[in-house]
């Protein structure tokens, strides 16, 4: 049974709100128009910068095989310092930056805030 001091308590400490595919493009456009990014890292930024919000794996990978098959973005494979294999990065094609600027905008105007230069 629900009581008003669980409905001050969600209030107080919400769950996180998991992004669904829309907003997962707009925020993956976000973070790669500042520099090319791969899967994991866009979650943890996604966790560090908007600490309300998740991004689920599989949410993720259908926004960023959405973005390469409308040829949005395109991947590559870089050898990392420090780490055994090549992580999958991605960059936005150069014909996209407006149009990817305009989703990124909307990812914004939907957080309320813009998305800070990454650290590198």
């Amino acid at each position: 049974m629900t009581t008003f001091d669980d409905i001050y308590q969600f209030f107080r400490n919400p769950p996180p709100f998991y992004l669904n595919k829309e907003l997962a493009v707009c925020y993956v456009l976000a973070v790669l128009l500042h520099k090319d990014s791969y899967g994991t890292e866009l979650i943890s930024l996604l966790e560090q910068e908007y600490p309300n919000y998740r991004l689920s794996d599989t949410v993720l990978y259908s926004a960023l095989k959405f973005l390469e098959d409308e040829n949005v973005i395109t991947g590559y494979w870089k050898k990392v310092e420090g780490r055994g294999r090549p992580r999958r990065m991605y960059q936005i094609c150069p014909d996209w930056q407006q149009q990817a600027q305009e989703l990124a905008d909307l990812w914004q105007g939907y957080v309320g805030k813009p998305v800070p230069a990454a650290h590198s």
